[in-house]
């Protein structure tokens, strides 16, 4: 693609919500990845998304509260936990731009188990903090700690010794992405895809544009993305982070 702009980001007026969320404290970190690298690494039926002939993988690392099924109220020991996810940008048949996960961390166990039973994505359990640090007259610091401590019962196999820690300072005003922007590519996603018993599947959330922030990264130690059979190249990270939006779930469509 030579731009970017997504067709997704008003809401289905025809489509059922299934769950309500709400994500803060995401961090986005994209390196840059050759395109026949990520390909070889998704299923045929899709193919990876472009940004002016560059392909990305992504490490996102966020809090979820509320997490509920539609209509129950958020339940504080079950709706409030870390995750973190690995992922690259794809689409089908060169349309509806989405979400491909190598994989996805959390600190829940029975959101583990939910997500790969209704949203058919590779969750794995991990031990999982958040630590903020203010100090007087300077910048909040945010660290983020991860440690996968099981390992699927699936047939697609991780390490479970992948790890991720992150610290860092989110820095300058949050402002939503420019439309056809580098930003806006790598953030602005609202479909995801998935693959179970051989069948493709597509889900969708809403939410309103993410207040995207520049970051400084202080100190990043991480296995999850090589563990999902990619080598990040030796450079910083493209960096940005959104204090939180409220999220709607939508249903999983079958596609092939």
């Amino acid at each position: 693609m030579d731009a970017y702009t997504h067709p997704f980001t008003v809401r289905p007026k025809n489509r059922r919500v299934v769950m309500r969320q709400r994500w803060q404290d995401l961090l986005f970190l994209h390196w840059k990845i050759p395109v026949e690298t990520l390909q070889k690494l998704i299923p045929p039926d899709l193919e990876i998304d472009t940004f002016h002939g560059e392909a990305f993988i992504g490490l996102v690392p966020f809090t979820m509260r509320d997490v509920r099924p539609v209509p129950f109220p958020a339940f504080a020991p079950l709706s409030n936990f870390h995750e973190i996810n690995v992922r690259t940008y794809v689409r089908h048949q060169g349309e509806k731009p989405g979400v491909w996960f190598f994989s996805l961390d959390a600190a829940n166990r029975l959101a583990v188990g939910i997500a790969r039973t209704w949203f058919k994505l590779p969750y794995y359990f991990a031990k999982m903090s958040l630590e903020r640090q203010q100090t007087e007259g300077k910048a909040e610091v945010i660290r983020y700690s991860s440690e996968r401590i099981q390992s699927s019962k699936s047939s697609e196999q991780s390490p479970v010794s992948a790890f991720s820690h992150v610290e860092y300072t989110p820095t300058g005003f949050p402002c939503p992405a420019k439309p056809d922007s580098l930003e806006a590519f790598l953030a602005e996603r609202y479909l995801l895809y998935s693959v179970a018993n051989g069948s493709l599947f597509r889900g969708q959330v809403h939410h309103t544009p993410y207040p995207l922030q520049p970051v400084e990264i202080i100190s990043l130690s991480d296995s999850l993305v090589n563990a999902a059979g990619v080598i990040v190249p030796d450079c910083p990270p493209i960096a940005h982070y959104a204090s939180g939006v409220n999220v709607e779930i939508f249903g999983l469509e079958r596609v092939l």
